[in-house]
């Protein structure tokens, strides 16, 4: 039974073990990375790829080079969440191309393209630049698909705790055009989640009016 989205805030937890023997139904798990891929982005450029392994031998490779935690092998689903680096430059073609999707007049378009150019200069000077930029699009990608997740009450764990360039080099990754940027891992708890600690609204909310 689905829950609500307080009822799920309250339920997400970093769970750090997950039981092996119970699995995420391919609806379910379909379901969470719909609620990645439709999630919104800067320009709307959407600079990410989700890579979902569920091979164990796999896993067990990438678990000494994300600091040996468990998660990575007991999770049902491990979602590696990839941030963009060559789509998002403007000679690509890839923001054009993007930004065409919406049907408008070639000057808003010429607009648009030169504003992601001129707004984006220092961002887009170079691949590490890139690499900051999108691997926080990514993060509002992770936030949905981890809330999505508990609202079917499966738990998940946000993992950056990795060593990246080894990662990549199992992976295989061509690092010109993606990069990790967040693990990612699904599945069901084990024991019960302690105790929710968050700082009062109070003391995070002010409003200006």
């Amino acid at each position: 039974m689905s829950k609500t989205f307080n009822e799920a805030m309250d339920f997400r937890h970093a769970c750090k073990i997950f039981d092996e023997a119970k699995k995420i139904s391919d609806e379910d798990m379909r379901e969470i990375l719909e609620a990645g891929r439709k999630s919104p982005s800067s320009f709307g450029m959407e600079p990410w790829k989700f890579l979902v392994i569920t091979n164990e031998e796999l896993k067990a490779k990438l678990r000494p080079f994300c600091w040996d935690q468990i998660q990575i092998t007991s999770c049902s689903h491990l979602v590696v969440i990839l941030a963009a680096i060559e789509s998002a430059k403007p000679e690509s073609g890839k923001p054009l191309a993007m930004l065409s999707r919406r049907g408008m007049s070639q000057e808003k378009l010429d607009f648009y393209i030169n504003l992601y150019k001129s707004h984006l200069e220092k961002t887009l000077s170079s691949d590490e630049n890139i690499f900051c930029w999108s691997a926080r699009q990514t993060y509002i990608a992770a936030a949905n698909m981890m809330t999505c997740a508990a609202m079917f009450g499966i738990d998940s764990c946000a993992i950056e705790g990795f060593e990246k360039e080894r990662v990549e080099e199992i992976l295989e990754l061509d690092t010109k055009k993606y990069q990790l940027s967040l693990v990612l891992p699904f599945g069901y708890r084990v024991k019960e989640q302690p105790k929710q600690l968050r700082l009062g609204f109070n003391d995070v909310v002010e409003f200006i009016n």
